[in-house]
């Protein structure tokens, strides 16, 4: 029996072994690579082959869902798991629209996390089904992308101003985009806006 080749993506080094601990005492899975960011997950896809990558979100520099973009459109034999401690519905819709084969919690136990692991790389789709029946209730990301886009920014604190220097828009724009966003999320203000937004996942 050929072992399920797995990759693990986690900006911290005691889940990324912690995981690999529990993983390498599967007889099927195998952990062939760890990775500290995204960046180093694609780069490693390119260089080895890697049945399973396993991807946390928000990673620096490239998030987890960029990687599964990036991936994905690389058109290696690898399939991404996004095992995460963010269980907010836009992050799942987003996940799949990147091309993830699965989404789960990183409370999963082992057990489960390495049957999704299996399952994912036998072609299935796997998603946590308490998670899966808040993004049904939650429903789609009401945000446009370039709305999304001025709530990143003006979630730092930048001024609509140079929310539209950094953007290339008319401050007009970025105002009317904001007002837009705040409409969206039944918010005040901008700030409220950008929370509401994060909080589901939508950023």
């Amino acid at each position: 029996m050929t072992a399920i080749r797995v990759l693990i993506a986690d900006d911290q080094a005691l889940v990324r072994a912690g995981l690999a601990a529990l993983l390498d005492l599967e007889p099927d899975i195998h952990v062939v690579a760890q990775a500290a960011n995204g960046h180093e997950a694609v780069e490693t896809v390119r260089a080895e082959p890697v049945d399973v990558a396993l991807l946390d979100i928000e990673m620096p520099g490239l998030t987890g869902l960029e990687a599964t973009e990036r991936i994905v459109q690389g058109g290696w034999a690898t399939r991404c798991l996004i095992v995460t401690t963010f269980d907010r519905p836009g992050y799942l819709r987003r996940a799949f629209d990147a091309g993830a084969s699965g989404f789960v919690v990183k409370d999963t136990p082992a057990a489960e996390l390495a049957e999704a692991i299996r399952k994912v790389h036998s072609g299935l789709r796997v998603v946590d089904p308490a998670l899966a029946e808040k993004s049904l209730l939650a429903g789609p990301n009401p945000l446009t992308p370039r709305e999304q886009d001025v709530l990143r920014e003006a979630a730092r604190g930048a001024s609509a101003g140079h929310v539209a220097r950094v953007l290339h828009l008319s401050a007009g724009t970025v105002r009317n985009h904001l007002s837009s966003a705040i409409g969206k999320t039944a918010t005040t203000n901008r700030a409220e806006a950008a929370a509401v937004a994060a909080r589901n996942g939508w950023l």
